[in-house]
């Protein structure tokens, strides 16, 4: 006799629908896991046997083959646990009304007393299982609000394994979990602008950085104010939407990042490694690949605090992510693709000591010591950081007046009503890639020609900036990128000198410290 039962396996962020074959005979009493399972799949024939038994359930003492199909493709993790005693009950006749579970798709771990535990990538699984057409899902009851975001499919979560006979049997019917987005957790609380003293220049160029989704390199002595300013970055970007708060659930949902009692990530993640990290770590990587920090960062921010300390094999990995917004890990066991569409705010001292160019205090470093630390930051990748501002040591005048500024909810304002407009240009417009255009950073060139047109007056500013600075090609698109934010923050149609002027001087700093 076979019988069948329905889950889903994990490949990356993508998750694919796995039919769980039993098949039993009156031969010896002998169980089997086939279809390409890992060590702790094969481990589940005792956890399986253990937790029927102390279900109180019978285990068929028959010879008992299940089959994890597709076979051809590797499948990990302890989350087939269910549906491999589903598919081992159905086939021994204890579960009633069985024909219902056909079009069910089973997740969750299973403990040797028969709870279920919760396991990583929840989401990504029900998502594959509403693709499949399964109408029901039965997923840990820990998992159960992460699982209510997929629309179009009944959640049930589940704390044992006697929850699910009795709701197939007519017992206990269990009561499906529905998603309240009015009931979404509050904002993570970050640290507001309002704090920051002085530094308007560089408080500007965040705003900037953030309404275009653009790089961020913030340069000066020490306590000038530099990851005050950063930490508080996340505060005044703009509002979620939907398709991103998703794909930001799914790479935390899959790293096991994702609290029990959040079902959606509604704020912009904020990542900040320390320079220590290996690259694999940043890139993501391991024996089966997971996402690094540039992935848990996607559409976020990731900040990187005292960047040349960092590694120069991590800061260089940072190059191709930066350009495509996804990065392909490649390893024996596949080939995996993580998105990695982040905001990259870095910090850093012009020097060993920290005092290079400081109006009162003396530089203690070499000529060749700062130059030495300076390389640590190679062309290519300051290349790519569209904003270089300096943040100057404050007197005790501006220290001590204490005046009032911005708010980051004043701030935020203005950011959310020049995306908005960004949104409303972009809504037809899709990267090579597929993937849609958000905000003015993700421009390709069809799109720069298109949307940034310049008048000869803005162009001839552009010739001077061109020729005297030595810009890329690349450098030269950031630029106009640059001016096309700030002419959205001024809500004008079109881009105009002082805009240009303004997104040059944003990014000619690297010519100062950068020779």
């Amino acid at each position: 006799m076979i019988s069948y039962a329905y889950t889903a396996g994990l490949f990356g962020i993508d998750s694919y629908e796995v039919t769980v074959e039993c098949h039993s005979d009156t031969k010896l009493s002998v169980f089997e896991i086939v279809g390409l399972p890992d060590n702790a799949i094969k481990e589940a024939k005792e956890r399986v046997r253990a937790a029927c038994i102390n279900s109180h359930l019978p285990f068929p003492d028959r010879e008992i083959i299940v089959n994890l199909a597709p076979a051809d493709m590797r499948k990990e993790g302890s989350s087939f646990d269910l549906a491999i005693l589903i598919s081992i009950l159905i086939n021994a006749g204890v579960l009633e009304n069985a024909h219902l579970a056909q079009d069910c798709c089973f997740i969750g771990e299973l403990s040797l007393s028969g709870d279920i535990r919760r396991v990583n990538g929840v989401l990504c699984m029900a998502l594959a299982a509403k693709e499949a057409g399964r109408k029901r899902i039965f997923v840990p009851y820990e998992n159960a609000k992460e699982a209510s975001v997929v629309s179009g499919i009944e959640i049930y979560g589940v704390k044992n394994v006697l929850e699910i006979i009795d709701h197939f049997n007519g017992l206990r019917p269990l009561t499906p979990v529905v998603y309240e987005p009015d009931k979404e957790e509050a904002i993570q609380a970050y640290p507001d602008f309002k704090d920051v003293l002085g530094q308007r220049a560089a408080k500007r160029a965040a705003e900037i950085a953030a309404a275009g989704g653009h790089n961020l390199l913030l340069i000066g002595p020490p306590g000038t104010g530099k990851s005050m300013i950063a930490k508080r970055i996340p505060s005044i970007l703009p509002e979620m939407t939907f398709e991103e708060s998703i794909e930001t659930t799914k790479v935390h949902s899959i790293s096991g990042l994702l609290d029990k009692d959040v079902s959606l990530i509604t704020t912009r993640p904020f990542r900040s490694p320390h320079h220590t990290m290996s690259a694999p770590a940043l890139a993501g990587g391991g024996k089966i690949p997971m996402p690094g920090e540039v992935s848990l960062a996607n559409n976020g921010v990731l900040f990187l605090d005292e960047l040349p300390e960092f590694n120069r094999l991590v800061t260089e990995s940072l190059r191709q992510p930066l350009e495509d917004g996804k990065i392909t890990i490649t390893r024996t066991a596949g080939r995996l693709t993580y998105p990695c569409t982040f905001m990259l705010v870095c910090a850093m001292n012009p020097c060993k000591c920290g005092y290079f160019g400081h109006p009162t205090k003396e530089c203690t470093c070499k000529p060749t010591d700062i130059k030495k630390y300076i390389s640590k930051i190679s062309g290519p990748l300051l290349d790519r950081i569209d904003i270089q501002i300096e943040v100057p040591s404050l007197n005790y005048k501006e220290m001590s007046q204490g005046e009032a500024t911005e708010s980051s909810a004043d701030i935020r304002e203005r950011v959310n009503k020049a995306r908005k407009i960004m949104q409303e240009r972009f809504k037809d417009d899709y990267k090579e890639s597929g993937s849609p255009v958000t905000c003015n950073a993700q421009m390709e060139a069809k799109h720069i020609r298109k949307y940034c047109a310049l008048s000869p007056d803005c162009s001839a500013l552009m010739e001077s900036a061109f020729t005297a600075l030595g810009l890329s090609a690349r450098g030269h698109d950031r630029i106009l990128r640059l001016a096309r934010t700030i002419a959205d923050l001024d809500d004008c149609t079109d881009i105009e000198p002082q805009h240009i002027a303004e997104a040059i001087q944003l990014r000619s700093l690297d010519k100062k410290y950068f020779k």
